[in-house]
């Protein structure tokens, strides 16, 4: 296929395949967008009818629920362009070709491989869309009604592979997994692995991914026939010696532990379950392959192992458990896969990641003391972290020095501990890892790209459909760059979003001034929005990492473009996809409310102008916490969609835990400043009348009214802006003491009731400092760090 030159000034460094078309005629005026309004140029007949067999449900499925109204039936209307299929024997695997039959408009795609006439279906859409933007708007144009191109590409690797992390906190429905099952066949991906560590059901094992939504047999098969028919083979990937923590905290498996998160290997009753689980998962699907896991076995060998067998060598307790479990692959005619880190760390006898990828760390000499690995078994490097090519072919090469001529490599979306994905980076890294994939030192058959939901699956997945196609389209050409134009077609036309504005979404994680500059880049990217989301409103302890930077204007920015997207997003448009950056959207508008807020209600407070704090609190916090609300329903509302209810507790108490952060400081805050008790406050109220205070948030010109009660406003304000509330019942007596102060404040002997005026507001006295110096918000940071400087013991 012929392919135009990288552009260097492009934002994502990226060059790709393009169709052989006449080139466009000169034009006075350069060709504008399309709108998501505008109507769609191209009408794309398929004609499964005729299709070989073996793709003809795979198209129904894909020309059923294209979320992008390309497609019509032939019976409808006269299409533009009618699409046929003809598989050719002769034609090398991996390669397939489109060409313009005699009518013009009429396209054949020639395939080997079924995966391969889906890719072909979803370039036709790319170039459909490509002629759309040639012609701006003008339906006469010839590029629409005869297209006159050809596609010709040749799959870089025999297996183009998809992971999704199905066992941190977020269980993919089905219907989630067949939409990302089409999704996967526009682009070529030939595999899914759901990572599943607990995440299945095994009969007579009830407490195996106990309460967790695990996926039932029927489910299983029900993925696996729906994959099929796209052509896309489903691989189990499980678990069996690490990040077994869900399972073995319950008693029931409390003889199985080696660690909290190792299973106990040479025991017999560990190989009984093993089985039982790897048959159990393995029986509903087709593939003869299964993957293993046996990834971050930290601690293998030095729990229960050491006090009931004694003290062995981590390396050779590695070996041998994996022998006997790829025995009990091998009795069921499967061939195994493993993650490799371990294999690296236990010969440096050094746990960390650095150890992994440490590039003079070779332990080929220490796996040749022991039986070493058999040879039958297939070793994933997983690196998402570099974004030298060369870093990646090193480590190749030293695991064909293991004994595996063969290995997979693995990279990542990132989508862990974030709430959307880091496309920048994930397009970085990616880049450097396929390079690698296809150049003659590192050239292996099989590439895979993962999905992590670590820290509570906070992200949505689908979040990641840009690196998808990026990696797919690398998948499809021998050249190191990538077209951006191409990608955005690609995007728009096979997932109907626009990459500009998921782009713009990324902005959250970046610092405003800097942006993913080469200096940002040398570090991992930062989670930002995530931790100022999560820390505590009223210690805002990480603030100091911020407070010379106007994220303020920052997050409302990326609020008003994205929740204008998503609002202008419709159903039948060009940009379908586009309603998914309403969670971005709602996010930074929550985060230009937050980021700043502690500043705001400090400068008063010392200053001693209770009416300004007054202010501050009802013109910021009270938005805050109404914004906060309306991102905790809407992320409700999604994950409901897109996973099991199961793992949604997890985050929610998060958001309760922070609704109730900012309600109990908004209290205090309205207390102090009206020099009422904060037990005379206290009520239950929905959320969005507090204090007798409504919803909108009066303009910066706007002056409180001058009548203030102890309950919000005794007079209507600005159109209602302020309203009376009900009256509010008085305090309870304290039930167990009959001593009450003379004064009424009604302290009992334990200390329920406190009816003390509030003369301050101890939190906003104390000083901040800057926890990581001269890192700004450059920091990569999960829940637990951020919610409180407190550390539990």
């Amino acid at each position: 296929m012929e392919l135009e030159d990288s552009d260097p000034a492009s934002p994502m460094n990226i060059s790709t395949p393009i169709t052989q078309q006449p080139p466009p005629q000169a034009s006075s005026s350069p060709p504008r967008g399309l709108l998501d309004s505008d109507p769609l140029g191209v009408a794309i007949a398929v004609d499964a009818a005729n299709a070989p067999a073996d793709i003809r449900a795979g198209l129904g499925h894909i020309v059923q629920s294209h979320n992008v109204p390309y497609f019509v039936r032939q019976s409808e209307t006269a299409a533009e362009w009618s699409v046929s299929f003809e598989h050719a024997g002769d034609m090398a695997a991996g390669t397939y070709e489109v060409r313009s039959a005699a009518a013009g408009a009429q396209l054949v795609v020639r395939y080997s491989r079924r995966i391969d006439a889906f890719r072909a279906l979803g370039q036709i859409l790319t170039a459909a869309r490509a002629a759309e933007l040639a012609a701006a708007g003008d339906a006469s144009s010839e590029s629409l009604k005869a297209p006159g191109f050809r596609i010709e590409e040749t799959a870089q690797f025999e297996t183009l592979a998809l992971m999704i992390d199905c066992s941190r906190n977020g269980v993919l429905a089905v219907d989630s997994v067949c939409a990302m099952l089409r999704q996967m066949a526009l682009m070529g991906y030939n595999m899914l692995q759901l990572y599943t560590e607990d995440t299945y059901r095994v009969e007579g094992e009830p407490f195996f991914g106990y309460l967790r939504g695990g996926y039932s047999q029927a489910e299983l098969r029900s993925i696996d026939d729906y994959a099929d028919a796209l052509g896309i083979e489903v691989v189990p990937c499980i678990q069996t010696l690490g990040h077994l923590g869900q399972m073995l905290q319950w008693p029931r498996y409390a003889g199985l532990r080696d660690t909290n998160e190792v299973i106990l290997s040479k025991l017999p009753e560990t190989y009984a379950l093993l089985e039982r689980l790897i048959t159990t998962v393995s029986a509903p699907l087709r593939s003869r392959r299964i993957h293993i896991g046996m990834d971050e076995a930290y601690g293998v060998g030095e729990g229960r192992f050491r006090a009931l067998f004694g003290t062995h060598e981590g390396t050779a307790i590695f070996v041998e458990h994996l022998a006997r479990v790829h025995e009990l692959c091998k009795a069921r005619g499967l061939r195994p896969m493993i993650w490799s880190d371990m294999l690296f760390c236990l010969a440096a006898k050094n746990n960390a990641l650095y150890a992994y990828y440490d590039q003079s760390n070779n332990p080929a000499e220490a796996f040749n003391k022991v039986e070493g690995i058999p040879p039958d078994i297939d070793l994933v490097f997983w690196d998402y972290y570099h974004t030298l090519p060369e870093i990646y072919t090193r480590k190749i090469i030293q695991h064909r020095e293991l004994g595996c001529d063969n290995p997979w490599v693995a990279s990542a979306a990132w989508t862990w501990s974030r709430l959307w994905c880091y496309l920048p980076f994930s397009f970085e890294s990616n880049r450097a890892s396929l390079s690698a994939a296809k150049s003659p030192a590192g050239r292996v058959s099989s590439f895979m790209l993962t999905i992590w939901g670590d820290e509570g699956n906070e992200c949505d997945f689908f979040s990641a459909l840009p690196v998808m196609l990026y990696v797919a389209n690398h998948a499809y050409t021998d050249r190191a760059e990538i077209d951006v134009g191409f990608m955005e077609n690609s995007f728009a036309a096979i997932c109907g979003g626009s990459l500009g504005d998921w782009m713009y979404a990324c902005r959250i994680d970046e610092i405003p001034s800097l942006g993913d500059s080469p200096d940002m880049r040398s570090q991992l990217p930062s989670n930002m929005s995530k931790w100022i989301l999560w820390e505590d409103p009223m210690l805002s302890f990480m603030s100091p990492q911020y407070d010379t930077l106007d994220l303020e204007s920052h997050y409302t920015q990326i609020a008003d473009r994205l929740l204008g997207c998503a609002l202008t997003s419709a159903p039948g448009g060009r940009y379908p996809l586009n309603r998914l950056l309403r969670m971005p959207g709602l996010l930074a508008r929550a985060l230009s409310l937050k980021c700043h807020l502690r500043d705001s209600l400090v400068r008063p407070y010392r200053a001693g102008d209770r009416s300004a704090l007054l202010q501050a609190a009802e013109t910021r916090l009270r938005p805050l916490i109404e914004a906060h609300r309306e991102l905790w329903l809407y992320h409700r509302s999604r994950w409901m969609r897109i996973y099991k209810p199961f793992g949604w507790e997890t985050l929610e108490l998060r958001y309760g835990g922070l609704m109730a952060r900012l309600s109990t400081m908004y209290d205090r805050i309205i207390a102090y400043s009206l020099k009422q008790p904060c037990t005379s406050l206290r009520r239950s109220r929905a959320i969005g009348v507090t204090a007798g205070v409504r919803s909108r948030r009066p303009s910066a010109s706007q002056d409180l009214p001058s009548t203030i009660s102890a309950f919000g406003c005794d007079e209507d304000y600005d159109n209602g802006l302020w309203r009376k509330p009900a009256p509010l019942l008085p305090p309870d007596p304290d039930p167990l003491s009959s001593v009450y102060s003379s004064n009424g404040s009604g302290i009992g002997s334990l200390g329920e009731e406190d009816d003390s005026i509030i003369d301050s507001i101890p939190e906003l006295d104390e000083d901040l400092h800057c926890i990581y110096e001269n890192s700004y918000t450059s920091l990569l940071l999960d829940y637990a760090r951020v919610t409180t400087p407190s550390r539990l013991g």
